[in-house]
């Protein structure tokens, strides 16, 4: 677990199926990396509105993952400040081997550092009472899990010793395919080995719980909850070794300043629940013309304190109809500047247009639905109107922007279409599959990590082949299918937005297409380019 500072979880290519492929909307055979940052992260105000944005979608608990290092204490309050209602800690030991070697040796500490520290800040700072501890990294048995608690923790994660209880024998063969019990394969083979039970697995925590019971009954207390953060009951254990003696660590468990101050989990603040007043609304008003067939059209303001508009209508729908499209649908015009993540979540059956402006994270998620952003009629022209990381992890769904956007637009896109007219830096980063179309100018480090999808770029400049990471992809000129769905998508872009830019294009289609460049990943290409020799050599 601690290795996810370093490189992050990694999938090999070759343990990458149709179905495994499938299931996380990516390419078969290529590796999936779970990176260190997410990319809608790069600050604690970031990850405070990622974790708004999930509670508007469907009011979860946010649990956030930090590993032990040094400093973990002041991270940890700042995500109790973004109103997380559990902080996990991970440490050093266990984990399934899904990274690199040489972040699982020389990644991360020993997860007791990483909770005294994190326990210590939260108390400092008055914070502990309203948020939930959990820790992992190697837990095996009940003295660790009653350690633990005097330390600080209030939950307790299993992984490496639930897996050995389902028949796990430690070969050390995640990462090869070759996992002989069958649990870490996509091998059929390998898997017909599986022999683990439910009853196994439980069966280990009955006996985990029982040994439990029995430290807490020696120590004095009656329940799990009564030893959290009791550290007087700790002491350094004397092993006879000089050299291990001579390590103090009286740090682990000293007690805090305020010897009253709350060391557990008392109860949640109103304020980890928050609501987006005019996201609610839009539920409320749509959400049962949509369940009962009807087709409806509504209007609001926005205001840029408007955020993550659209996450809570669509987790409504999705709830009731997964990935299917409900039966009515709902058109929603707004005026204004909207805040972060509008459309987040959104999904089948709802179209949300926007005269006005909006902040980052457009889209970000979305699964289905349709997106339109236009400038106010009075606008001076050059409209950027979309901020950064766009398109964040969506699986589906439509955005037009008459307009540019900022940088990392279609970041990990892995199926939405989208129509720009201009964006930043490292657009179309690690995409995976839908399609972008740039009707404008591109940053630098177009198309890194990019191994599923398509974009298409006007060029008129020149400019794209200095700007293009060519690691994974490839720009050529688009053949004459392909060129027929850019005009579509051209075209449809001039329809939804009266786009300008669009409409001056598609007058002149002919010697635009001149101008237009086909990125995609090499392996794609290089399929086509096969195909295409096999109908030359067939005719």
């Amino acid at each position: 677990q601690g290795s996810k500072p370093g490189e992050g979880g990694q999938l090999p290519g070759h343990k990458v199926s149709d179905e495994i492929a499938r299931l996380r909307h990516t390419q078969p055979g290529v590796a999936l990396i779970s990176p260190p940052p997410h990319h809608d992260i790069y600050s604690i105000e970031d990850l405070a509105q990622l974790i708004y944005d999930l509670k508007q979608v469907n009011g979860a608990e946010v649990s956030v993952k930090l590993v032990a290092e040094h400093g973990v204490g002041t991270v940890a309050a700042g995500v109790v400040k973004a109103l997380a209602d559990v902080v996990h800690i991970s440490g050093a030991g266990g984990g399934t081997g899904a990274s690199p070697l040489s972040s699982i040796k020389h990644a991360g500490m020993p997860w007791e550092l990483g909770l005294t520290d994190i326990q210590a800040a939260l108390i400092d700072n008055h914070l502990r009472d309203r948020v939930r501890l959990r820790v992992d990294g190697g837990l095996m048995t009940g003295r660790h899990v009653v350690l633990a608690a005097l330390l600080g923790a209030d939950e307790f994660s299993f992984g490496t010793a639930a897996m050995i209880a389902e028949g796990c024998i430690m070969l050390r063969a995640c990462h090869r395919d070759t996992c002989k019990p069958g649990i870490a394969t996509q091998r059929s083979n390998l898997r017909a080995n599986f022999a683990g039970t439910p009853e196994g697995v439980a069966a280990f925590f009955v006996y985990l719980a029982e040994e439990v019971r029995g430290l807490l009954a020696s120590l004095g207390f009656r329940r799990l909850s009564e030893a959290v953060g009791q550290v007087a009951c700790l002491r350094q254990r004397v092993t006879g070794d000089a050299r291990a003696d001579s390590m103090d660590l009286s740090p682990l468990f000293a007690p805090p300043l305020d010897l009253d101050a709350p060391r557990r989990f008392v109860a949640g603040d109103p304020i980890q629940r928050p609501r987006s007043e005019l996201g609610d609304r839009l539920r409320t008003d749509a959400f049962r013309p949509v369940w009962d067939g009807a087709d409806i059209e509504l209007r609001y303001s926005i205001v840029n304190a408007d955020r993550a508009i659209g996450a809570s209508l669509g987790g409504a729908i999705a709830l009731e109809y997964g990935e299917r499209p409900p039966r009515g649908t709902a058109t929603v015009r707004f005026s204004g500047a909207a805040g972060q993540s509008f459309g987040a979540f959104l999904t089948h059956g709802v179209e949300l247009e926007l005269v006005g402006e909006a902040n980052d994270y457009v889209g970000k998620g979305m699964g289905g639905g349709r997106l339109v952003i236009i400038p106010p009629a009075d606008d001076a022209g050059d409209a950027v109107l979309a901020g950064n990381t766009c398109l964040y992890g969506a699986t589906g769904g439509d955005l037009f922007v008459a307009g540019a956007a900022g940088e990392r637009f279609g970041v990990r896109n892995s199926g939405a279409t989208a129509v720009v007219e201009g964006a930043g830096d490292h657009c179309c980063e690690y995409m995976t599959g839908g399609t972008i179309v740039v009707l404008g100018p591109v940053g630098y480090n177009l198309g890194a990590g990019m191994t599923g999808g398509q974009a298409f770029v006007w060029d008129p400049e020149a400019l794209l082949m200095a700007r293009l990471n060519p690691a994974l992809v490839e720009a050529e000129r688009p053949d004459a299918e392909a060129f027929e769905e850019l005009c579509w998508l051209v075209e449809r872009h001039a329809e939804l937005t009266g786009s300008s830019r669009a409409a001056g294009l598609l007058k002149d289609w002919d010697e635009a297409g001149e101008h237009f460049w086909h990125v995609l990943p090499i392996d794609r290409v290089r399929r086509l380019e096969e195909s295409g020799a096999g109908r030359t050599s067939s005719s």
